[in-house]
């Protein structure tokens, strides 16, 4: 059993829910380790065809043929992509497209958080570049599919977007800087990226809820998991993440288990599109930015301009 102190809200046990996925197509980013490679691992009892996407082939490799080893049945498909390129993840969405006809699940898992400051190959500041942009565009050019999919007789569609309570740090999307490093000498500084990164993540899930109803769209806060996302921080920084999120530091099995939740929760337990969910499934509390109709319609608007030229 997964449920351990550290978690609350429904009782969700990825152990015993997962329901039978067989026939049904799972995408995760960053599959290869922490959070995905965990949720993956939750999944194979569900018999789903999953894509794992991540930048790794050798990576990926070896955590296929790990999960392998749990499931020698398993389905999984590697699909290499670069967040922080543009080119990059179209070229994924298309080798997707020519694999499946259809796209039950689709969860934008991969990020990072306060790295030095840089530019994607795209120009946009690293971490906006990487948490936002280049899943906006494979949840665009994957949404015709998915929106297919969704008119099956019975279907259950979902866009599970992973974000942080980091995004508590930003009351807007800045978008003077977000082409931009931010760098800056202000210790600390690097955070109001991955803070902007973060509530757009809130923002645009929103809006996907709203402008599409047919899809299940939710993003979700694993709580503080010791990733090698938080892992490569120094003990201070890694102190100080666990108290600004409010949280103990979780596993990687029990940090999967909100977004699995939200991916394949049935009956009462079924997310609601639009929300934002603790662990879990408990609806966070929003902030004046994060609920903001407005903002989440000039961020939907201004990202669709910004990625206009890309199609499959």
């Amino acid at each position: 059993m997964v449920r351990s102190k550290n978690l609350s809200g429904v009782a969700f046990d990825p152990d015993e829910d997962i329901p039978d996925l067989s026939g049904k197509v799972v995408l995760v980013t960053g599959g290869n380790a922490g959070l995905g490679y965990q949720t993956i691992k939750y999944l194979l009892k569900s018999n789903a065809h999953i894509f794992m996407i991540s930048r790794s082939a050798q990576k990926s490799a070896d955590a296929i043929a790990a999960l392998k080893k749990v499931s020698p049945n398993a389905n999984i498909t590697f699909l290499q992509a670069d967040l922080t390129s543009l080119a990059s993840v179209q070229n994924a969405a298309k080798e997707f497209l020519s694999r499946s006809k259809r796209l039950d699940i689709l969860m934008a898992n991969a990020g990072i958080m306060n790295v030095p400051a840089a530019l994607t190959t795209d120009g946009y500041e690293i971490q906006f570049g990487t948490n936002h942009m280049g899943h906006a565009l494979l949840m665009k050019l994957l949404l015709p599919t998915m929106l297919e999919t969704a008119k099956e007789p019975g279907a259950d569609v979902r866009i599970v977007s992973l974000t942080s309570t980091g995004f508590r740090g930003a009351s807007s999307i800045d978008y003077q800087k977000v082409k931009t490093k931010m760098a800056s000498s202000i210790p600390g500084y690097g955070y109001m990226g991955y803070a902007q990164s973060k509530l757009a993540n809130i923002l645009y899930v929103k809006e996907l809820g709203r402008r599409f109803p047919e899809i299940t769209s939710v993003v979700v806060h694993p709580g503080v998991v010791t990733t090698d996302l938080v892992n490569s921080k120094g003990w201070f920084e890694k102190k100080f993440i666990e108290v600004m999120n409010l949280g103990h530091l979780l596993t990687p099995e029990e940090g999967a288990v909100n977004q699995t939740w939200a991916a394949v929760g049935r009956g009462e337990i079924k997310p609601k599109s639009g929300e934002y969910y603790l662990p879990v499934g408990i609806v966070g509390k929003p902030t004046k930015a994060s609920s903001n109709a407005e903002m989440a319609k000039k961020l939907w608007e201004w990202t669709d301009d910004e990625l206009k030229q890309y199609s499959v």
